[in-house]
């Protein structure tokens, strides 16, 4: 079996959904933090673990505590996922870096260390929606995303379709009013294309994260509503 594929093999062993890889050539006009980030690398390998759909049903028009809790959870199990990753990597004779699966550095832009959306978009793991998230083929937006930086010789995977058409479905459904209803080929090349960022993150600083019992800046609703992902699988 090839290399590409015992690693893909193990970290779903490990506990991840979905695994897709690319080279760093593809992720050259990603914003990172430090801007040096990828210069020791050759590939980045994206990890997605899906939420239980049932925790969605009981959002409504705002987050819930038990989604709050979950969606940390998972981000935890994602942690640990990249960091068995990492660590079979470097036993295998390869530099590794697990990238958090939630961390904000930048809280004025508020960008982490690389987007792991991107990364997982490019890896072939989903399409960019209309509410800037990854949407999956199997789990729709119901996931959450690692990365781990390599200079392993991996075959690399190719982005995917988008695939939202003309569904409106998070456009109406958005609690702060920010999704443009606007579709891309491929990406938008910047936030405001397809949010208006602003309300989003006045919504999650200003209201949700105050809610009680609800850490974090979540909120779920356009989650919750798109179709893709919407069936027990």
């Amino acid at each position: 079996m090839e290399y590409t594929e015992k690693l893909k093999e193990y970290l779903k062993k490990e506990g991840a959904d979905l695994v897709g890889v690319t080279d760093v050539h593809s992720l050259s006009e990603l914003k990172t933090i430090p801007d040096n980030l990828l210069s020791p690398f050759t590939h980045a390998v994206s990890i997605a673990m899906r939420i239980p759909r049932a925790v969605f049903d009981f959002i409504i028009d705002q987050p819930t505590p038990l989604y709050s809790s979950m969606y940390q959870n998972v981000n935890r199990l994602l942690d640990e996922v990249a960091y068995k990753g990492a660590k079979k990597l470097q036993s295998d004779g390869y530099l590794s870096l697990p990238i958090p699966a939630s961390q904000i550095i930048d809280h004025e832009e508020w960008h982490g260390a690389i987007s792991h959306k991107a990364v997982a978009r490019i890896a072939g793991l989903g399409w960019q929606g209309k509410n800037l998230l990854l949407i999956t083929p199997e789990y729709g937006s119901k996931v959450r995303l690692v990365t781990i930086l390599t200079n392993a010789p991996l075959s690399v995977d190719s982005p995917i379709a988008n695939r939202c058409g003309k569904c409106r479905k998070c456009t109406e459904a958005c609690p702060a009013g920010a999704i443009k209803d606007r579709s891309t080929k491929d990406y938008y090349k910047s936030r405001d294309e397809a949010l208006d960022f602003s309300k989003c993150v006045l919504k999650l600083t200003g209201e949700f994260q105050h809610l009680p019992n609800v850490s974090g800046l979540i909120c779920g609703v356009c989650i919750k509503v798109c179709p893709w992902g919407s069936k027990l699988r």
